[in-house]
């Protein structure tokens, strides 16, 4: 891999209504390090420079420059510097509903949600297509050359390498167990909640309902919770209300709490992320 001079933490999230309900992502890292977490969305990103490591589906993978590690909706994952001058990318956080109407488009009939298999897609002709249309997307110069560009860079994804998910192979028993916890946990985020309560939902002992939870989702039931906070607070930090009022009315203790989470997640602080996406 050719030398290339060490990148710093700089991240500008930020909006098109070319691609609705979206969040895009331009950033360059070195020293951050991802915690484990998850999107609602489908997560599309193409390394541009340097390469990222990542944890998904409990494998390790490393993405180099020209990779699309592809992360399902959900799907818990981690990121870091995978060289010593980190990594440049470019994300599409895609909506569910638009990729799976995108894939309807193109079959002409109903399709199941596309499922990609995990790993990184090297495509150097995908990967131009997708950095490309991200690239016009965030000039805003053209918004007809912009929409083509995704579209045909989204679509080419979806003919290439989209699939049918396999079946699931944990018993149904503990998906309902597992369902119930997490309706639990996310039913109010500002009331506390002990695991004893939590348990009793599944009818489990603590001990068991946290082991079978972890075991699923890959966080234990604080940290699942906390990521449902961190989700949610999105919307209100996007329409304008203060940080302050967010971290308060999503159950974390105080704003630095708060600020500590979301960075960990998003790579910037709320208000950074905020400054980026108001009225968008």
């Amino acid at each position: 891999m050719t030398a290339i001079s060490r990148f710093r933490d700089s991240a500008r999230y930020w909006r098109t209504p070319l691609l609705p309900g979206a969040d895009l992502l331009t950033a360059e890292y070195h020293d951050h390090e991802f915690a484990p977490h998850w999107h609602d969305a489908y997560t599309i990103p193409v390394i541009v420079a340097g390469a990222e490591g990542y944890r998904y589906r409990g494998e390790n993978y490393v993405a180099e420059a020209g990779g699309i590690p592809i992360i399902h909706p959900g799907e818990l994952h981690t990121g870091s510097k995978a060289v010593d001058a980190g990594w440049r990318y470019r994300v599409m956080y895609a909506p569910v509903d638009f990729i799976r109407e995108l894939a309807d488009e193109i079959a002409g009939k109903p399709q199941a949600l596309p499922w990609f298999e995990p790993g990184v897609i090297r495509d150097p002709d995908l990967a131009t297509r997708l950095a490309h249309a991200h690239q016009l997307l965030e000039a805003g110069a053209d918004p007809l050359a912009a929409e083509a560009a995704m579209l045909d860079a989204l679509s080419t994804l979806l003919v290439r390498y989209a699939q049918t998910r396999p079946a699931d192979a944990r018993l149904a028993a503990d998906d309902r167990r597992i369902a119930l916890m997490q309706e639990r946990l996310a039913g109010d985020l500002i009331e506390p909640v002990t695991l004893a309560e939590v348990a009793r939902t599944a009818g489990l002992s603590p001990f068991h309902a946290a082991r079978l939870f972890t075991q699923s989702t890959g966080l234990p039931p604080h940290a699942w919770r906390n990521q449902v906070r961190l989700q949610r607070a999105l919307a209100p930090l996007r329409a304008g209300v203060s940080v302050t009022d967010v971290a308060a009315a999503s159950g974390f203790t105080d704003q630095s709490h708060f600020t500590r989470h979301f960075r960990r997640m998003f790579g910037v602080p709320p208000g950074q992320w905020q400054g980026n996406n108001r009225g968008s």
